[in-house]
């Protein structure tokens, strides 16, 4: 029972909030939980790149490169384990997310994108918090959610934006998205590495995207 509270109840958390945020013109609920499968589904793209670098003798294990060389973790999660993961989750939502009649306004890129992160964070949860215990598994279904989340909410933002103001779609995207990617390999090699920054850098990182956010909320909500 503990397992499964811990697994579902952080994502219900941040699903309402979004839901809450997105008041002045609120998604379909039956969208959202699409986009929530979305990403649930979209941890097997991950898992199926993870694996193709087998064949090409590229997959490593984070842990092992962490003991003995910092310069191969930073480039193994920034080259690696940032780009698989955020392109993994922004598959579905430019296939299937970006084409529903419902994405009609800027919010919806954070709106939409955070739903697909609490569904790619909660297969990863349903993996990890098996042979999690205690602290470690409180630690890791309460932040694991919010950092896909955030994440995912700078290319979101960024589809979103450049979508509603008729910007380069493309070339905004995919500026936004290789910032993501970068770093999301940069907090997993301080979250991985085993140093100081271990414990500093990862949240100060993740406080720095959430300020961000609520401000582009913020601006987003004042427009509406």
């Amino acid at each position: 029972m503990e397992y499964w509270s811990l697994l579902y109840l952080p994502c219900l958390f941040w699903g309402a909030y979004h839901y809450y945020k997105d008041r002045h013109k609120p998604e379909p609920v039956l969208m959202l939980v699409l986009a929530l499968v979305l990403g649930y589904c979209s941890a097997y793209i991950g898992l199926y790149l993870y694996e193709a670098l087998d064949y090409v003798h590229l997959r490593f294990d984070a842990y092992e490169l962490a003991e003995s060389s910092s310069l191969h973790l930073f480039l193994y999660a920034v080259l690696v384990i940032g780009p698989i993961e955020e392109l993994a989750k922004f598959i579905p939502f430019l296939l299937i997310i970006v084409r529903l009649p419902h994405f009609d306004e800027p919010i919806d890129g954070i709106i939409y994108s955070s739903f697909i992160a609490l569904g790619f964070s909660l297969h990863e949860n349903s993996y990890y918090l098996t042979y999690l215990e205690g602290w470690e598994a409180i630690a890791r279904s309460l932040t694991a959610p919010m950092v896909h989340v955030m994440f995912a909410s700078i290319w979101g933002y960024a589809y979103g934006y450049s979508d509603s103001h008729g910007g380069n779609r493309f070339a905004v995207t995919t500026c936004f998205l290789l910032i993501s990617m970068f770093l999301h390999g940069v907090f997993d090699f301080f979250s991985i590495g085993l140093s100081l920054w271990t414990n500093i850098a990862p949240p100060l990182l993740i406080l720095g995207i959430w300020m961000w956010r609520l401000r582009i909320l913020h601006r987003v909500e004042s427009e509406a």
